[in-house]
């Protein structure tokens, strides 16, 4: 497969069938992204939606003669995440304990520097866990990944109006709760 070509889902799906590992993964790269917005949506919790994506693409690789629409492999992938993050919150929520630390990522800049974002993300993660589960993924499927109403409507089987109702609801709460400030250091960042 050439390097310098991005062919579409549907072709690299049907090398993937055909055992090139290495189409696979280019649609890994190229979703893994969305697919993380998906699995922290429904979790609420970066390690966790971390896994949750790992898992569910050792299972589409396993399962991907199931993909029926190969056009159509992100929406049929995303329904894998958000069925094992679903799954995984299940598990969690028996196997209730105390919440482990946050690990503390190196980063070249200042540790005062590396301690606001990591308020900041604080901050932010909160806010979104304050949402709706729908809410929360339309948010980070739109804000982050740049996903199109009619996308995020064919993904989790709502209309597109009701996409655009909850993305203008959800980013109302998230003004709300973060407040005009936080927001505008958030924008610059």
């Amino acid at each position: 497969m050439s390097v310098s070509t991005t062919p579409p889902d549907a072709d690299l799906v049907a090398l993937c069938l055909r055992g090139d590992t290495d189409a696979f993964d280019v649609l890994v790269r190229r979703h893994y992204r969305t697919a993380f917005a998906v699995a922290l949506g429904v979790l609420g919790n970066r390690q966790d939606a971390e896994d949750v994506v790992q898992d569910a693409f050792v299972k589409a690789v396993d399962r991907l003669e199931d993909c029926r629409e190969p056009g159509k492999f992100v929406q049929w992938m995303m329904m894998i995440v958000r069925n094992r993050a679903l799954s995984h919150r299940t598990y969690r929520k028996i196997r209730e304990t105390s919440e482990l630390l946050p690990e503390i990522a190196e980063a070249d800049d200042s540790p005062f520097v590396d301690a606001a974002r990591s308020e900041l993300a604080d901050t932010l993660q909160a806010a979104l866990a304050t949402l709706s589960e729908t809410q929360r993924q339309i948010v980070l499927l739109h804000d982050m990944d740049g996903w199109t109403h009619a996308d995020i409507a064919e993904s989790l089987e709502i209309t597109e109006v009701r996409s655009r109702q909850h993305l203008f609801v959800a980013r109302k709460l998230l003004r709300e709760r973060l407040g005009p400030n936080l927001l505008r250091e958030y924008s610059h960042e």
